[in-house]
């Protein structure tokens, strides 16, 4: 919106010609986001608590949680709705990826809703069982991941990019469709599965969704892509705006959601997060990448895995629990300690993902 107010206003001026560069609308697409969070966050907060919208905590879960008992949940929401406003605020509308990563953010989203809705306000322990939110989930990426496929006008936006080497890439052709679905759906069950401790998961998130944004501002150029040697994706610097504003309604959210946290953001925003993070991974060709710098979500969800591999296997569990934040925490580790050195690991997983960009 405001581009098109913006080359408007060129006419009358040409100083406004600035909102023309993506640099500049990404950091007032953060801005924007980050403010609606800290607008809309104490008003939610206190309609959260007064519907008794609260988390309930496992008993067999560590016991320093049941303080958090109540807290208002589904807080994800605000995160989502600064987004989708700040996203089509200062993004170029007539570049399909902004839609489809706002399709997917927005409908699995909408699947966590439904999910923590069922859980927290009817009650009901199970909320979306493990079939019904496969499904939904299978749905909406389904449907975006043969959009691109379909839409793709290159060769390049169907491969498999190898990080650390200058020309080795995998042509996908159809196999590209089930591909990118495992990596959409799987991001947004890792983040999903690591929202277990204050701030745990949105910083990562933060961090993850910053140096996507960079990257497809470098793949969205022809002459930062070529230098560097990876995909030119055309209309991939507008995905820029877009994880701006998720870095900005991230830093938002953890006003409120930094350790003793004030809200948790739910399934509602833990799904969307994820699946966002894997949609852009797939529209700029380095789903690899985020492997590397989402390694802290990969860790939690094959903790997930092997553990309940493990107890089908031989009736033994590898953890005293999972995910493997709360084996760390049943070890005795206080929760900031842990939320901070996952950080810590996120930020080198970032800047050893980022190097793959020069290091071929």
């Amino acid at each position: 919106m405001m581009l098109l107010i913006g080359g408007w206003l060129a006419d009358l001026d040409q100083g406004f010609e600035v909102v023309q560069y993506i640099t500049l609308r990404a950091i007032f697409s953060a801005l924007t986001a980050m403010v609606i969070c800290l607008l809309v966050g104490p008003t939610l907060i206190r309609k959260l608590s007064a519907a008794k919208i609260g988390q309930s905590i496992r008993d067999d879960g560590p016991q320093t949680h049941l303080v958090k008992a109540g807290t208002p949940t589904m807080g994800g929401a605000m995160i989502i709705v600064a987004v989708a406003l700040s996203t089509l605020m200062w993004s170029d509308l007539s570049v399909r990826q902004v839609w489809l990563v706002l399709f997917v953010t927005i409908g699995f989203g909408a699947i966590g809703w439904v999910d923590d809705y069922r859980k927290v306000v009817l009650a009901n322990s199970v909320g979306l069982t493990a079939r019904e939110k496969i499904l939904w989930q299978s749905l909406i990426a389904g449907i975006a991941v043969v959009v691109v496929y379909m839409t793709a006008s290159e060769r390049a936006e169907v491969e498999l990019i190898v990080p650390f080497f200058k020309d080795v890439a995998f042509y996908l052709g159809w196999l590209f469709i089930p591909f990118a679905f495992l990596v959409i759906v799987g991001a947004s069950n890792a983040v999903n599965l690591t929202d277990g401790l204050d701030g745990l998961a949105i910083l990562p998130s933060v961090m993850v969704a910053a140096g996507l944004g960079l990257i497809a501002y470098l793949a969205g150029h022809s002459v930062f892509a070529d230098y560097l040697h990876i995909p030119n994706i055309r209309g991939a610097g507008e995905l820029t705006v877009f994880c701006s504003a998720l870095v900005g309604a991230g830093l938002g959210f953890l006003w409120f959601n930094t350790y003793p946290a004030q809200v948790f953001m739910g399934d509602v925003g833990a799904l969307a997060i994820g699946g966002s993070l894997g949609a852009v991974a797939i529209m700029v060709r380095q789903e690899l990448v985020l492997f590397i710098m989402g390694g802290v979500f990969v860790m939690e969800a094959v903790s997930v895995i092997l553990q309940v591999a493990s107890y089908r296997l031989t009736g033994r569990r590898i953890f005293r629990m999972a995910p493997i934040h709360h084996h760390f925490e049943l070890k005795g580790w206080p929760e900031p300690r842990i939320i901070v050195r996952f950080w810590i690991i996120t930020v080198i997983l970032v800047l050893i993902g980022l190097s793959t960009l020069k290091i071929r």
